[in-house]
């Protein structure tokens, strides 16, 4: 068996522990970028080490590393039981992508040095990732503070050669796909079934491909939004650089420049720059750079929030080799070097997961109402109803709305924030929990109601752009050269609306084209 990801090339990203990005994470998780260990993180990790097989030799009582066992045969079998108890997952497996972002975390957080296990912990990480074997993790089951304890469970059991994995597209266990592709089954030692189990892998994994996608999400949504103003003869004045520094959000001001970039050079807008009609237009057309605008910036904060928890220690309890942590005569340290405490606790990734996932669903809602307007006779400028070829004959794309208020209104539901509840575990001693594994999935479903709303937008707008470029008003108008672009790439794909047909393989590929981010760079080009 082979794994099916495809290495790009030669390139190798270098875990330290502190400097991984988004854009690691997905090349690694989507691309097959081969990611290994930093020799100096080696080092520190050894040193940990070090730490704990004293306290284990010494019989000192520390939280964690010496507590719950007698001798070494003990330690070895609390460790694994630590592992398979916790396997508790249900519902349907995480995709491969989450799974091998979660592999790729996991090694990050412990090459840091503060988790007392063996460097060989984090080869054995790193080895499931490059030959392709990703274990089987149901996306159910974490409440996300004591770290994601079942994902993480599920994730780590093939390295003891129990649970299932899938390699090649096959499901099988853990043991024969070990085999199959040359590796051995790890013996784990004091402290190391913790060191797995703690930590937020899972919704981190979850937020960085999120937003991975969303930053794609949002650079489609101004070409869409660009179109549908043309479309619509909307004023691109509203958009003005001086008017939007009067109140200069970061993301509202970005958003600004790329409209201006994307009609530029538009005889379209010239046609109607005098006409009294066009004195406003509605919020769904003047408002974007300040909807999608705030997006940006909500996404701006949970980017902040994943550079700093991708980077971070979180499982329990965390080794300070050099001591002085805190007191040496504080009970169950280690003289100092070991510290119990919350740092597997989800909260700050819950709460920015959240906010993200209300700030995307923003984007579905106000692109539904633009299609609304492109299909409404009464609002769209003179273009025919539901932009049907032939009236009393062809439905047109009245139903496309629908489809994207059903969407849009799902999202309603979904983007609950999840971190507003908690449900005590482990007999009310984890009293408070994030939920931020909830948060993370609804997120990304989030996402994907919204790509197929903005797909839906960019339908009915290159529909409407084509009547538009046909009326006697505007013959021989051109749209902005961004516009004009987008226009040519969707109808490369996606024929003209010249009868009724079936809608479904249109929005799939409408949907690739959002997804991909085929569009996205005709946005970016402003920056």
């Amino acid at each position: 068996m082979t794994d099916p990801i495809a290495s790009r090339g030669t390139e190798t990203i270098v875990l330290t522990g502190a400097d991984l990005t988004i854009a690691d994470v997905e090349a690694v998780a989507r691309q097959g970028v081969r990611a290994v260990l930093d020799e100096a993180a080696r080092a520190r990790m050894q040193e940990s080490r070090d730490v704990i097989e004293r306290l284990v030799a010494a019989g000192e009582v520390v939280y964690g590393v010496t507590t719950g066992f007698g001798d070494l045969a003990d330690a070895r079998r609390l460790q694994q039981n630590l592992l398979m108890s916790h396997a508790a997952g249900v519902g349907a497996p995480l995709d491969r992508e989450i799974v091998r972002a979660m592999l790729l975390l996991r090694a990050n957080t412990l090459a840091l040095g503060h988790s007392g296990c063996r460097p060989a912990i984090v080869d054995g990480l790193l080895a499931l990732l490059e030959k392709g074997v990703h274990p089987v993790v149901p996306s159910q089951g974490s409440v996300g503070a004591s770290g994601d304890l079942a994902p993480l469970a599920h994730l780590a059991l093939p390295l003891i050669g129990r649970g299932r994995v899938e390699l090649a597209g096959q499901v099988v266990p853990s043991l024969v796909a070990l085999r199959e592709v040359g590796l051995e089954p790890l013996v784990l030692e004091a402290k190391e079934g913790l060191a797995l189990l703690n930590g937020t892998q899972l919704m981190t994994a979850i937020g960085a491909l999120l937003l991975a996608d969303a930053d794609r999400l949002t650079q489609t949504a101004s070409v869409a939004a660009a179109m549908s103003v043309e479309a619509l003869l909307g004023t691109d004045v509203a958009f003005a650089a001086p008017y939007q520094l009067a109140r200069p959000h970061p993301g509202q001001i970005a958003v600004a420049s790329e409209l201006r970039h994307l009609l530029r050079d538009s005889s379209l807008q010239a046609s109607h720059k005098d006409d009294s009609h066009k004195v406003q237009d509605p919020y769904s057309l003047r408002c974007v750079p300040q909807v999608h605008g705030a997006v940006r910036d909500a996404l701006d904060h949970l980017r902040r929030v994943l550079d700093i928890e991708m980077n971070s220690a979180t499982d329990n309890p965390l080794v300070f080799p050099e001591g002085g942590a805190v007191s040496e005569a504080a009970l169950a340290t280690g003289g100092g070097m070991v510290i119990s405490g919350g740092n597997f606790h989800g909260e700050p990734v819950a709460l920015a997961l959240d906010f993200a996932k209300l700030a995307i669903a923003e984007i579905g809602a106000i692109s539904e109402r633009r299609t609304a307007l492109l299909l409404d006779a009464r609002l769209n400028g003179g273009l025919p109803a539901f932009l049907a070829p032939a009236s009393g004959l062809d439905s047109g794309m009245m139903i496309y709305q629908y489809t994207a208020a059903a969407l849009a209104s799902e999202n309603k539901v979904l983007v609950h924030p999840a971190s507003a509840d908690s449900v005590p575990t482990s007999a009310n001693q984890e009293d408070h929990v994030s939920m931020g594994p909830i948060a993370a999935r609804h997120g990304r479903t989030v996402l994907g109601h919204v790509e197929k709303i903005l797909a839906i937008e960019l339908i009915v707008a290159a529909q409407a752009l084509d009547f538009r470029l046909g009326l006697p008003a505007t013959a021989g108008a051109r749209p902005g050269a961004g516009v004009a672009e987008a226009h040519a790439t969707i109808r490369a794909t996606i024929a003209h609306l010249d009868a009724d047909r079936e809608p479904g393989p249109d929005l799939v590929a409408a949907t690739e084209l959002v997804h991909g981010g085929t569009l996205a760079g005709l946005a970016k080009a402003a920056r």
